[in-house]
């Protein structure tokens, strides 16, 4: 399977490794594909076994390979991986701590410790003067783990009992334990595979959660369990169809307790009197095909975001005891050019997030005489949100605020003075001085006439002759929009003469949920050519070159990497192609695979033949084709739920076996962690650096 092997029993690394050929032949609609790498899928049970099979060590012995390939091959850039470490981490104030919010009578916080990797959280009485309370140390439950992911922590409503959910996988599968407060003891009774969700009903006894299918990895089931009950916990109600995933919520008021089953076309909301956590969830309005709609409730009213016959959402509302649909009446009409992003209900005032031309917008509307106003920003390229506000009496509204040169903040509205408070912006250490970078936004032509937003940041003085350097990120799926937040390990690139930016493509809904619509199914590939095109705009407008651009993205972003690589390569100095979707149509056939069936709707089900045709003409993998490609560097990680690793696994065994060039080819596997990589603050800083330290030694 590999070139060689030294008498110490390591594989050499002065060479890539050569994965072994064993063919395997798809036959789907008249059309054959050969894979020659099917055999680098390992099953969980395989993954889990005490002793390793033959397969299984193969594959062991591939990926360490790799590893240690480019280990070798980077030896060069480990100073410069050191340097880029010390500066992220520089920048991050280490005693670092959350702004205190107030909920049921207590502010809730947490706080980072010098030198620790995880968070602790607290608690204090909201009176004046209450002590802190430890309530979790993170630390401690890492403590001699590779991986360790935990919840934060949910009280029960009366505050004596804490229940938190902890992953140490990588995989979503949490267990969810409990302590008394009163005492600190730790329950004897925890629940085992679940989603990590808890919501307690009102008695403080009984705690709903989700239950985990442990192969496909999908939120099935909602249980009832109760404290010192050893008897099994009830099913309370069981998604059948599996094309539907499930959430769990309660309202603003803390009078229901909510299921929402959800697909990209379709949701229902199911409600329970958090008051009565023995009688059944009943549907709050039924499920019907490609209606979408979410509720929260306050005083004696249900609010609902629904895309009935409104494309970017429109909020209804009806009285609690009439929730069927024929009973809503409007809040907040439909508009074309506005997305309806999220509502937070208060007991005087709504205050919503809009989306308009790429950019958020906060608006207040009085409950008690319909007024409103709007939250004043001043920036050309900003993200904004709701922040933590649990406490509808408050006529207050906490938001966070950034953008690509102002760091992470938390304010607070006064709603009946319009007085804006900064509360905190997070201190960026080292020098940093936000006055020294200029971010704007800039419009690419699509090739079918489409006006594409790009978010850019760059240091003041960056010249515009076309010799700078320029690392491009885009994602464009799922209709998540991504936002021009600040990011401090940027600054590294910015500083070496980088400029920094985001491409908004189809497939998102930056521009409203149209935008979204046309970058999925048959108009999945616009995400592609819209972030081509606005790489060939920042060329043409100077800000960089083919020789000095550089691309990334993650998960769906690198399926993105994935295509704009086989389309374009010429454009492309390096691509970093983070825990990459790049089987594309093998996977979407495998109803086996976690995240395939619930996400047909996202992608087109290639058991169709139009579906299948159209995605082989971009799957990644499948197009590999005998060309030059950018200088690469692929990451993944070996239990990853979401991406299964032998995606970009197989990909770079391709890519290596039918690429023409010399460039540089790189596979980064991370063997204990999960899709997000790994879990630690400055263990996820290493591989960034490592990330960087690529990109820069690639010049």
């Amino acid at each position: 399977m590999l070139t060689a092997v030294c008498v110490c029993g390591c594989r050499q690394t002065a060479e890539p490794p050569v994965a072994k050929v064993i063919p395997h032949t798809f036959s789907e609609w008249g059309n054959d594909r050969v894979d020659n790498y099917k055999w680098i899928r390992l099953s969980d049970e395989q993954k889990t076994a005490a002793v390793p099979d033959a397969q299984t060590q193969d594959v062991l012995d591939y990926l360490n390979a790799e590893n240690a390939y480019r280990e070798t091959q980077m030896a060069h850039t480990v100073a410069l991986q050191n340097e880029l470490f010390d500066e992220m981490k520089a920048r991050v104030e280490q005693n670092e701590s959350s702004v205190p919010y107030l909920s049921n009578g207590y502010y809730y916080w947490y706080e980072y410790e010098e030198g620790k990797e995880y968070p602790v959280y607290y608690r204090r009485k909201e009176a004046d003067g209450a002590l802190a309370e430890a309530l979790l140390d993170v630390n401690k439950l890492a403590e001699e783990q590779a991986y360790c992911q935990a919840s934060r922590p949910v009280i029960s409503p009366d505050n004596r009992y804490m229940a938190y959910a902890v992953d140490f996988v990588g995989r979503h599968r949490y267990a969810i334990y409990f302590v008394d407060l009163s005492t600190g003891a730790l329950l004897s009774e925890h629940i085992s595979n679940t989603a990590g969700s808890v919501v307690w009903a009102n008695d403080s006894k009984t705690v709903f959660y989700l239950d985990k299918d442990p192969v496909m990895l999908r939120n099935y089931g909602v249980y009832r369990h109760r404290l010192g009950d050893a008897s099994p916990d009830a099913l309370c109600y069981e998604e059948k169809d599996e094309t539907f995933n499930l959430r769990l919520g309660k309202t603003q008021s803390r009078k229901y307790i909510t299921i929402t089953a959800h697909h990209t076309l379709t949701s229902e909301t199911l409600i329970l009197d958090a008051d009565r956590p023995d009688k059944p969830f009943v549907a709050f309005t039924p499920r019907s095909l490609n209606h979408l709609y979410t509720v929260d409730h306050i005083g004696n009213t249900f609010y609902i975001r629904s895309n009935r016959d409104a494309l970017n959402f429109k909020l209804m509302k009806t009285d609690d005891k009439a929730t069927a649909e024929s009973n809503w009446t409007e809040v907040i009409p439909h508009r074309d050019d506005v997305m309806l992003n999220a509502f937070v209900l208060l007991d005087r005032f709504l205050a919503v997030n809009e989306q308009k031309d790429g950019l958020p917008h906060i608006r207040i509307i009085s409950l008690t005489n319909g007024a409103e106003q709007s939250i004043p920003f001043a920036e050309e390229v900003y993200t904004a949100s709701f922040a933590a506000n649990e406490e509808p009496g408050l006529n207050e509204l906490r938001y966070n605020y950034s953008s690509l040169t102002t760091p992470q903040s938390v304010y607070t509205f006064d709603m009946q003075t319009g007085e804006v408070e900064l509360l905190k912006e997070t201190a960026v250490l080292g020098g940093f001085d936000k006055d020294n970078y200029e971010t704007r936004r800039l419009w690419a032509t699509a090739g079918d006439g489409a006006k594409v937003p790009i978010s850019i940041v760059y240091r003041k003085g960056f010249k515009l002759d076309g010799s700078g350097k320029l690392l491009l990120y885009g994602y464009g799926s799922y209709g998540a929009s991504s936002m021009p937040a600040f990011n401090s390990s940027v600054i590294s690139l910015l500083d070496r003469g980088f400029a920094y930016a985001i491409a908004h493509t189809r497939g998102g809904s930056e521009l409203g949920r149209q935008w979204y619509e046309n970058g999925k199914l048959f108009k999945k590939k616009n995400t592609f050519t819209d972030f081509n095109d606005c790489a060939r705009f920042l060329i043409e407008e100077k800000y960089t070159s083919p020789a000095t651009l550089y691309a990334t993205g993650r998960s769906a972003g690198g399926l993105l990497m994935g295509a704009i690589v086989n389309m374009a390569p010429e454009l492309y100095r390096a691509v970093v192609a983070g825990v990459p979707f790049v089987d594309v149509i093998s996977t979407m056939l495998d109803e086996s695979i976690p995240l395939t069936t619930f996400e047909w709707d996202e992608w087109g089900n290639p058991a169709e033949k139009e579906y299948y045709d159209y995605m082989l003409s971009y799957s990644p993998y499948d197009r590999v084709t005998a060309q030059n490609y950018p200088h690469l560097l692929v990451t993944t990680s070996f239990w990853d739920s979401q991406v299964q690793y032998w995606e970009p696994v197989k990909w770079v065994a391709k890519l290596r076996a039918t690429k023409t060039d010399n460039n540089k080819l790189y596979l980064y596997c991370n063997m204990n962690a999960g899709h997000g990589g790994a879990s630690g603050r400055f263990e996820q800083m290493k591989t960034r650096a490592m990330e960087y330290a690529f990109i820069l030694s690639t010049k």
